[in-house]
């Protein structure tokens, strides 16, 4: 929801997309600001005890949204979001490495794409939602948006307790991870920082530059849907999908605010036929050969969106979030491979990393003010050819030829 409550405060508080990347700043400086504390949690606490701290807080950032809006400003919202998402940094810290080692080492990638696949279902939901409650409008054509912009957070409140409370009766067994790089071993030659392994270092700069890239797409794609697309033929204005178009500035029909919002979940549609379809790839090629493809593969679809070729253009904006489904879980399993009790510091830093979509959606925005939504997309093409690099050199990085197959020790 957060994407489309963005374009929501541009257009209510005659926001730049500079300055409304404000709420994406909030949303990543919360994982930014948790990201240790989760990490030290957790070994403190075990998987259950850190899901649940992460579960309660989301509950608590949802519903302030309650009291947020009769404040009416935009800090109470923005200080909403830096909580739910310090308190998803606990899930991303702790849920992220328990379920790359549930079970064989050589499926990691697999399982936690599948896992990630349910946050598609949420993303389809979440631009509907907000669509519904913040571009409502009453009788009189007036917006609404404002007043019932906190009935799907609080929504989000109630359901993230009621799984609290379902984590708290669940057995959840703690897992060891294989100390491959034997970084709990004693002796003065032994390598125990995790900063001493490349392919850990290297996944932290490529997470922050993929979170990066994806932040800037989703938080600018009502814009660019809205003012990018080629003119449409005037009798798409009838029908039930009327109050998805409007004039634009050029008196050419155009997507609307809410249109745009209802096709985010078209995108997050093949970002989820990304994520479910890259699930059963991984289980058959070197997730880091298939990391590699899917970041050049983005970095040629936002070539394409650059140059402004119509349709096309449009097109390969919806195949960029299917060529990223799968980056973000994928660099985390490569990155915390072999690391062992490690892991769980090393997830921390990161899921750390994710400040990136607090920072580049800045720059992205800037552009966008300065030149247009299209040329923005310079600013994701080079953070998906890192990317693509990681993916290609991480067998060098790493020393090994792919995740490996070794077993995990379950502490009941």
């Amino acid at each position: 929801m957060i994407d489309v409550m963005d374009k929501h405060f541009q257009t209510e508080l005659k926001l730049t997309l500079a300055q409304s990347a404000w709420v994406q700043f909030a949303h990543y400086l919360g994982y930014f600001l948790m990201a240790l504390p989760a990490g030290w949690l957790a070994t403190k606490l075990g998987y259950k005890g850190g899901i649940i701290a992460g579960l309660l807080m989301v509950a608590v950032g949802g519903f302030w949204f309650i009291p947020a809006t009769h404040i009416a400003s935009f800090w109470a919202f923005l200080l909403g979001v830096c909580i739910i998402a310090a308190g998803l940094t606990f899930l991303e810290t702790i849920a992220n490495p328990y379920t790359t080692v549930l079970g064989d080492q050589r499926y990691a990638a697999t399982r936690i794409n599948l896992a990630q696949s349910c946050n598609g279902i949420g993303w389809i939901f979440g631009p509907i939602a907000g669509g519904m409650f913040f571009y409502g409008k009453d009788a009189a054509g007036a917006s609404t948006g404002s007043e019932t912009l906190w009935i799907p957070y609080a929504a989000v409140g109630v359901v993230v307790l009621v799984l609290a409370v379902v984590f708290f009766f669940a057995p959840v067994p703690d897992v060891k991870m294989e100390d491959d790089y034997h970084l709990d071993d004693s002796g003065p030659d032994i390598r125990r920082s995790i900063w001493k392994q490349p392919h850990f270092v290297l996944a932290v700069c490529a997470q922050f530059l993929y979170v990066a890239a994806q932040a800037g797409i989703f938080s600018f794609f009502i814009n660019y849907m809205t003012t990018q697309t080629p003119p449409l033929p005037d009798s798409w204005t009838s029908g039930l999908l009327k109050s998805w178009f409007q004039a634009g500035k050029t008196g050419a029909l155009a997507l609307s605010d809410q249109g745009a919002a209802q096709l985010a979940s078209l995108g997050f549609i093949f970002f989820l036929a990304g994520r479910f379809s890259g699930a059963a790839i991984l289980k058959k090629f070197a997730a880091h050969k298939v990391l590699g493809l899917y970041g050049l593969l983005n970095v040629i679809v936002c070539l394409l969106v650059f140059l402004k070729l119509g349709w096309l253009s449009v097109a390969c904006v919806f195949l960029s979030y299917f060529f990223m489904s799968i980056m973000f879980p994928t660099i985390f399993a490569l990155g915390i491979h072999g690391l062992g009790q490690r892991a769980k510091q090393a997830s921390a830093f990161i899921v750390m990393a994710i400040m990136g979509g607090a920072i580049l959606p800045k720059l992205m925005g800037h552009v966008g003010d300065l030149h247009g939504m299209s040329r923005a997309f310079i600013v994701p093409l080079v953070c998906f050819a890192f990317v693509a690099f990681y993916g290609y050199a991480w067998p060098r990085l790493s020393g090994s030829d792919r995740l490996g197959g070794r077993g995990v020790k379950m502490e009941h």
